[in-house]
Formats: C-alpha cells, sequence, structure tokens
C-alpha cells in the first residue's frame, strides 16, 4: 500500500499526549495477523485464563497504545481481571502525528484500509486466545475510528466506549473532518441512524456503548458525543425517555432497554476539557497525564464495570 500522509488534519487533531515508547514487558509484539492494508501495527497483552474476553484500545493522535493502555488503567485492570487487551498502533509513515485516519475513505470503509487491518487483528486474537466477547475503546482520534469499527462490524462487538469522539458517518474528508471537531455532525440525530440502519437494515440489536465528553472540550465540540448517544439510541430502538443523574462534577445520561438494563450512557463532565478521565487515588484508576485528566471518575474502571467485565 503506498505510504499515506495526512498532515493537516493531524496538526488539527492537538488533542493527544507525547508518550515514550518504552512497553512493558507483559506486551507482546502482534506481528502477523494476515492483511495490512491500513498498514499498522499492533501488540497485546494476554492473561493467564483461557479463553478471555477481548478489549481493543484506538490511541489518540501521537499517543502510543502501550503507553497510553498503561497510564489510563486499563493494563492494570487486564491484568486484575484477566481480559485480554489488542493495541493496535499507528504508524508515523501513515500519519504525521500517528492519527488513525479516521476521516479518509479508504481507511474508514468496511473491509478497507486500517478498519481491515484492525479487523484482522481482532480476529486473529479471538481464534489465537479463544475469546468469544469483544469490546472496543477509543480516545479523539482513535475514538473517532472506534465508531467506525462499531457501524462497519457491530456483529463483532460486544459493547463499546468512546472518549472525546465523533460519531461515523460524519466526515468524508479534510473539510469535513474539521467541521466535525468544531461544530459537530452536519445531519441531524435522524439522519446520522438512517444512514447506518441502511448499512444493516436487518440489525436489531447493536452494541452497548459509553460515551464521555468534557463539557469545556474545546478540541472536539462535545456536541458530538451528545448526538452520538442519540444516534445510538435511535438505532437500539430505546423508546423510553433517558434517566439523567447529576452528581457533583458529572452528569450521566442512561438509556434502558425493554428490560430496563442500562444500553447506552453519556458522561459529561462539568469541569474538564479534552481528554480520558482518570482518577489515581484509585486502584488502576490512571496516573494524570496530558489528555489524561484528573477526576472523581476514572473512564476504564468505569467502562470496565458497565461492560460486566
Amino acid at each position: 500500500m503506498a505510504t499515506k500522509t495526512h498532515s493537516t488534519i493531524s496538526i488539527l487533531f492537538l488533542f493527544f499526549s507525547f508518550f515514550s515508547n518504552d512497553s512493558s514487558a507483559d506486551i507482546i509484539e502482534l506481528n502477523s495477523f494476515g492483511k495490512n492494508p491500513g498498514s499498522l501495527d499492533a501488540t497485546f497483552f494476554r492473561p493467564k485464563k483461557e479463553h478471555p474476553p477481548l478489549v481493543v484500545l484506538l490511541h489518540g493522535c501521537a499517543q502510543h497504545g502501550n503507553e497510553l493502555a498503561e497510564k489510563s488503567g486499563l493494563l492494570g485492570l487486564a491484568k486484575q481481571k484477566e481480559f485480554a487487551l489488542l493495541m493496535p498502533q499507528q504508524r508515523l509513515t501513515n500519519n504525521i502525528k500517528r492519527c488513525f485516519n479516521w476521516y479518509a475513505a479508504d481507511d474508514y470503509s468496511k473491509n478497507k484500509g486500517e478498519n481491515l487491518s484492525i479487523k484482522n487483528m481482532i480476529m486473529t486474537l479471538k481464534k489465537k486466545l479463544g475469546s468469544e466477547h469483544v469490546y472496543i475503546l477509543g480516545l479523539s482520534g482513535g475514538g473517532a475510528m472506534a465508531s467506525s469499527m462499531l457501524v462497519n462490524y457491530p456483529e463483532l462487538f460486544k459493547a463499546g466506549g468512546i472518549v472525546a469522539g465523533i460519531p461515523f458517518p460524519c466526515a468524508d474528508g479534510l473539510i469535513t473532518a474539521i467541521s466535525c471537531m468544531k461544530n459537530g455532525p452536519s445531519q441531524t440525530i435522524d439522519e446520522l441512524a438512517s444512514i447506518v440502519k441502511k448499512r444493516h437494515p436487518k440489525r436489531q440489536q447493536w452494541p452497548k456503548l459509553s460515551i464521555w465528553s468534557g463539557k469545556k472540550d474545546n478540541i472536539v465540540n462535545p456536541f458530538n458525543s451528545s448526538m452520538h448517544a442519540q444516534q445510538w439510541a435511535l438505532l437500539s430502538s430505546l423508546k423510553n425517555k433517558p434517566k439523567i443523574d447529576k452528581n457533583l462534577d458529572y452528569t450521566i445520561t442512561r438509556w434502558l432497554d425493554e428490560d430496563h438494563k442500562v444500553q447506552i450512557e453519556l458522561i459529561e463532565m462539568d469541569n474538564l476539557g479534552h481528554g480520558i478521565m482518570v482518577n489515581p487515588k484509585l486502584k488502576h484508576g490512571g496516573e494524570v497525564a496530558d489528555y489524561l485528566l484528573a477526576s472523581s471518575i476514572s473512564t476504564s474502571k468505569h467502562i470496565i464495570k458497565f461492560w460486566n467485565l
């Protein structure tokens, strides 16, 4: 595949931290996973447990997946809870800021580019580890790419988590990507849901979804998260009014299914900007760094509980 460069949008995606590439001894290189049209790399953590659940973590721009897994607390939780953890990694030769190319049709389309590479990684590990259930969590640009994975392959995932991301489909190139980041989707909620339904006209069940945003995010408009949650509620045919719980520094809006189980949650942090939430006071609650934001709640711990892992 020809080398891809998408530097302009990468510069605009200043939401990511620069991490050192110092991998844990517990992290294994995934050197072979079939076709790799997106030219991505991958590492994974394998627990001792047989047939473990598999969690996929998609990093933000300029980040390294291994470091994000460790600093967010997710790697510690994987060791404690004994689930496998897959970390696809963008290459500098693909993108000057190591952003997943979530806005490029060659990469967000089903069975093409980076989408296909990530899918092949997942299928390889599922077979290798005997994993039955797969979950996906993405931050920022990784959240935008995770949105496309959930839409393109809903049958592959049991649940997902999108942090400071963008709903799919929102952008189809550079100009619309900038607009999505700044203003949110140009489509209505009905239009966003309708586009996805046309891709999967017979699908009734959609993965559970946890969506996070900081109300003071000035990089990716928090309107994206609200629109995403409402899009997913329409797809999931959740007709009841959502329940809203206001906490000291965040609000959780929950959409329940017919069995009164939470299918979608939207967590909005009152005084935080762009990033993933960490609480260093908690075991495996994460540590503060650029775009890992000190909070009363840990995104990784909360999502793992939401997923019942």
